[in-house]
């Protein structure tokens, strides 16, 4: 489709010119690529031929051509640096960090529709973005949002199944539970057992996606209600926005943090293809198993201290520098106690990226958020601190590729600051927000038909083999 590409090389030439078009000219030729049309299945509707020409094209024409050398590094390195994936929701750069869909977060919280003027984006309007990589318009946004509150109820069943759990197992725990209960009304398991062509497996995926990110919500409230509020959940709000409704059916109506909830839900979306969550989603959906199957074993990737869990870690440590060292502590002391961190043998949390080499946007985002609203918050202050004198540190151990903070060393203290303080509970909200990437590709998988995941794997001894027969042939 045209305007992908067009994206790319917009993004491209506006690099190359130094900023000489000014954002604002830049969105007014993004939004003129929109449609009228407020169905957005009936826009999909539209692209997929077009993207799965493309495909073909793509396949037939340059199908031989090589992507990179595999090296052993690579294959005993968790894979690091190896393309090989298809993901065509984001792309992560590592020195600019993420691009939905070709737009940077900054971009996206000037172009996407918000919920007042100036505020932060509508996690419904990302999630348009995502499926059709244009930017959608304020009736679009409203429509989708109205789709989705509709889709909304969840089955009794579903909070059986979570309640059959003890209240004191993790929230990841009983978050990915419920997501299992929710797959007994999945429309593609059904439509693929009635024999449903091969073209059409999008249309339930469809469904499935939808129902799925409408309905993790209120299941993950009911989860923080029942673990932390006596089990006394609030019923959603259909007059209200999904990050919105969200915060309500957890129990904040602040305005503010209904604005957080939005930037929260918007950015942590979607990291492309290669993070364990989102791999996981890929892979196990590439086996034709239906989103919430999908979706609940990416859930478990992300529970794990490596990923999603270390938003809870950040907020833990932080919390642990104040014990022993009080608020007002210097940046010397600071630096002292990172280093006696750093020489127990733990790691900093929130510091460090797979890929990315630089701040990540998403952390900056944030950060401006918090000057904006909270700019004397003890907490804060910390974490600017933080910013400060970890990255120093790190660059003299010599050992860290990245010694610059990402989206964890920040989102623990905003959501504290209004009151949620249930570290353990932070990663069901990134749940819940990597709920709109994961099943906006899961849809494009099906409509593009990508094949079963199937890597080749190897042993000790067949790499020993290989080296040693290489450098045997070499000169």
């Amino acid at each position: 489709m045209v305007f992908f590409r067009s994206v790319a090389a917009f993004t491209r030439l506006r690099s190359r010119v130094g900023q000489q078009s000014s954002l604002g000219s830049s969105v007014r030729w993004i939004q003129m690529q929109s449609s009228t049309d407020v169905d957005l299945k009936s826009q999909l509707q539209e692209l997929i031929p077009e993207q799965q020409d493309r495909l073909k094209k793509l396949k037939s024409e340059h199908g031989k051509v090589q992507l990179g050398n595999i090296t052993v590094d690579m294959v005993i390195g968790g894979m690091r640096g190896m393309t090989g994936l298809l993901w065509e929701t984001s792309l992560l750069d590592p020195e600019e960090g993420i691009r939905f869909r070709g737009l940077s977060i900054p971009e996206c919280q000037k172009v996407l529709p918000a919920a007042q003027s100036g505020g932060e984006p509508l996690p419904e309007g990302l999630l348009w973005l995502l499926l059709t990589g244009k930017v959608p318009s304020k009736e679009q946004v409203e429509a989708l949002s109205k789709d989705l509150a509709n889709r909304a109820a969840v089955p009794d069943y579903v909070y059986n199944a979570i309640d059959a759990l003890p209240s004191t197992a993790h929230p990841m725990t009983q978050f990915a539970s419920g997501v299992m209960a929710l797959q007994v009304q999945s429309e593609f398991q059904k439509a693929y057992e009635n024999g449903i062509q091969k073209s059409k497996f999008w249309e339930p995926t469809y469904e499935d996606c939808l129902n799925l990110i409408a309905r993790v919500p209120v299941v993950a409230a009911y989860v923080y209600r029942r673990m932390y509020k006596n089990g006394d959940s609030i019923p959603s709000d259909k007059s209200l926005d999904y990050g919105a409704n969200f915060s309500h059916m957890l129990g904040f109506d602040d305005a503010k943090m209904k604005e957080l909830m939005r930037l929260y839900i918007t950015i942590h979306s979607d990291h492309e293809g290669g993070n364990v969550s989102a791999h996981t989603g890929h892979l196990v959906g590439s086996a034709l198993s239906d989103p919430y199957l999908s979706f609940a074993a990416a859930l478990n990737g992300l529970a794990g201290p490596l990923h999603g869990l270390a938003n809870q870690e950040v907020l833990l440590w932080i919390k642990s520098v104040v014990e022993e060292c009080g608020e007002n502590i210097s940046k010397d002391q600071l630096k002292e106690y990172v280093w006696k961190t750093l020489n127990s043998g733990k790691v900093v949390p929130g510091y460090g990226h797979g890929v990315l080499r630089k701040t990540d946007p998403r952390y900056m985002c944030q950060r401006e958020f918090a000057l904006k609203h909270l700019p004397d918050d003890p907490l804060f202050q910390l974490v600017s601190k933080l910013y400060e004198v970890v990255p120093p540190v790190l660059t003299e151990l010599g050992k860290v590729k990245n010694p610059w903070p990402n989206v964890d060393a920040h989102s623990g203290v905003l959501l504290n600051h209004y009151g949620l303080t249930e570290a353990r509970y932070y990663t069901v909200l990134f749940g819940v927000s990597r709920s709109l990437g994961i099943c906006s590709q899961l849809i494009w998988d099906r409509a593009l038909g990508l094949a079963l995941e199937r890597p080749k794997s190897v042993t000790m001894d067949w790499l020993e083999a290989y080296c040693k027969k290489a450098k045997a042939s070499s000169p």
